[in-house]
């Protein structure tokens, strides 16, 4: 079942943080100037189009159109398909218009973006698709390209996936090695105590920590790499008293078996990490 495009789920990251990675790119690109593009009169116009390769997902608009802006407030960008949109091979995406040397210059980072995050929101699109008719939330990661995290959780959303934790600031996640040498009971009675109101998620290695957690009273129970018999056994005792995340080694392969246990959540890192980015084209029309 293919999850549709919802719009809803597309706001973007705040615009000074947009401008931050745009700028970062092209700033790396450019360095001391683009000896290139300088061959080019400097009063050309052209005019161009984007076309799509690849069957996917469309993902990073605003991105794309930063990479010019940023460096020629007048390149006019006409879209025709937009964030979360469907794409088919040899579709075009977009038409671009201004000058030659801008549009030049940007071409490659606006084209990277849009290849990465297309290709992040094709991926988390195809997961999705995979359980569309089954009640489990898909969740992404924090093994995302680093700098980069808030653009590749926003095409996760434009895929129809959600995103966990932004970072280690607004959930607390125990994990094993920061219960090593205390109690789940403890750890989230401190918890609790010293950050008030921020979610707390146990990550758990069997039915017994799955027990201390619960009578802990965590927020979610994370369940580390459990087979799908643990699964079970774990969402028939608890399931009705604490949300319950399935992670590790999750593939296209093992997703529908593990989302049929009844968890709440999955998480998947190969949402940010295993994508292939989209083929991307840009085609110049001199004027």
């Amino acid at each position: 079942m293919l999850v549709p495009a919802d719009r809803s789920r597309h706001e973007t990251p705040a615009e000074s943080e947009l401008e931050r990675q745009v700028q970062q790119a092209l700033d790396e690109d450019i360095g001391q100037g683009d000896r290139s593009a300088a061959l080019i009169d400097a009063h050309k116009q052209t005019r161009a189009k984007v076309i799509c390769r690849d069957t996917g997902v469309l993902c990073g608009q605003r991105w794309f159109e930063l990479a010019f802006s940023l460096l020629d407030a007048d390149v006019v960008c006409n879209w025709r398909l937009h964030d979360g949109d469907q794409l088919m091979p040899d579709a075009v995406v977009c038409t671009l218009q201004g000058n030659a040397r801008s549009i030049l210059t940007a071409e490659r980072t606006a084209l990277n973006f849009l290849q990465l995050l297309s290709g992040t929101a094709t991926q988390s699109r195809t997961y999705a698709s995979a359980v569309a008719d089954l009640d489990v939330i898909l969740l992404d990661t924090r093994k995302t390209i680093p700098g980069l995290r808030s653009a590749q959780k926003y095409a996760v959303r434009c895929g129809g996936c959600t995103n966990h934790r932004m970072g280690l600031f607004d959930m607390i996640m125990l994990k094993e090695n920061h219960l090593a040498g205390g109690s789940i009971v403890e750890f989230v009675a401190r918890a609790r105590a010293e950050s008030e109101g921020v979610p707390v998620v146990v990550e758990v290695e069997n039915l017994q920590q799955l027990q201390q957690a619960v009578r802990a009273g965590a927020d979610r129970a994370l369940l580390d790499n459990f087979t799908i018999e643990q699964l079970q056994q774990a969402t028939s005792a608890y399931r009705q008293q604490i949300k319950l995340e399935a992670s590790g080694n999750v593939s296209l392969t093992s997703l529908r078996n593990i989302a049929e246990t009844g968890v709440h959540y999955i998480s998947i890192g190969a949402l940010c990490k295993n994508l292939q980015a989209l083929d991307f084209s840009m085609l110049h029309v001199s004027d």
